[in-house]
């Protein structure tokens, strides 16, 4: 029942935010980084953030998250904060930056620490693990950033993960993320209303982050990373490729698999539906494995989008 409050919740949000930015002209002009050719309103995600953090709060009221849990997610808020105002008037990277590494240790903390990270082969230990953590955390921050560029993509992949972990490891409060996602998505989906913008994609990753982190001394957290492995392996593979290039890293391109997809020919509704297709086949490894193989599986899924990047290549080159 909670989980359709905040799905309504959300739309309505995103209805009443959608009408707002256009009131007061926090439009996402299409520039030569964009996938998109009209001019849209942003800041849709500020919707999904408050019903998520509204249904956080009522399972703390009544005893279904843990304190520890619940302060770690509301680490986010800072970065929710400066990623609005981000929307509205662009902010600096060293500021932005700053809040997300703020977040991050504020989340650790709240977490007491992660000093063991399973995964399932070995098993990392020690303090030193906290520097692992707090790099995971600002690399998700900012690599959902990286691929919310075609419609539906980010809201989608999140409504996959928040599904898929509470179905695989039973993380219940991720549940609302995804009810939350889903409302906002009958207004992303192509073509677009409005856009999540940093306000949305930003605090999401870290979330995700925040939860695969409070399993990390058990055999789930290597399951967490799989179900982020489009985004990840995206994401990372085009920052290397990039440094590889000698280019530089701050300055625009259309160089994602998912935007190279586009260029070759595919609608955003064709990419974000042909990408899924892959989570699908993910869900199903870890559904029918073992978690004590899940390392496996996540070797599995690697060669799986390294073929996928390969077909990509094919299409439209990365040029």
């Amino acid at each position: 029942m909670l989980a359709i409050v905040v799905f309504g919740i959300s739309a309505l949000l995103t209805l009443l935010i959608q009408n707002v930015a256009r009131r007061h002209a926090i439009i996402d002009t299409p520039n030569e980084r964009s996938s998109h050719t009209i001019a849209t309103p942003r800041g849709g995600g500020l919707a999904i953030m408050i019903a998520f953090f509204g249904a956080m709060s009522y399972l703390l009221f009544t005893a279904q998250i843990s304190p520890a849990l619940y302060s770690a997610l509301f680490a986010t808020l800072p970065i929710v904060a400066v990623s609005l105002l981000d929307d509205i008037r662009p902010q600096s990277a060293r500021i932005r930056l700053a809040v997300q590494l703020l977040c991050s240790l504020l989340a650790l903390y709240a977490l007491g620490g992660v000093t063991q990270m399973n995964l399932g082969i070995i098993t990392l230990e020690g303090f030193w693990v906290n520097l692992i953590a707090l790099l995971m955390l600002l690399w998700l921050s900012n690599l959902f950033n990286f691929l919310d560029g075609i419609d539906g993509y980010a809201a989608s992949e999140t409504l996959f993960v928040a599904l898929a972990a509470t179905l695989l490891f039973g993380t219940v409060p991720i549940l609302y993320l995804a009810a939350a996602a889903a409302g906002f998505l009958l207004f992303n989906w192509h073509r677009a209303s409005i856009f999540m913008g940093d306000v949305g994609s930003a605090p999401i990753g870290f979330i995700i982050g925040v939860f695969a982190l409070n399993e990390s001394g058990n055999e789930h957290f290597i399951g967490w990373i799989v179900l982020i492995s489009l985004f990840f392996f995206d994401a990372t593979v085009t920052l290397i490729r990039r440094l590889r290039h000698h280019e530089t890293l701050w300055k625009p391109h259309k160089k994602h698999m998912y935007q190279r997809l586009h260029q070759a020919g595919f609608s955003h509704s064709d990419v974000v539906l042909l990408l899924m297709r892959y989570n699908v086949v993910v869900f199903l490894l870890l559904w029918l494995v073992d978690a004590h193989y899940y390392w496996v599986v996540l070797l599995t899924v690697s060669l799986l989008f390294t073929i996928i990047l390969k077909i990509v290549d094919h299409k439209k080159a990365f040029e």
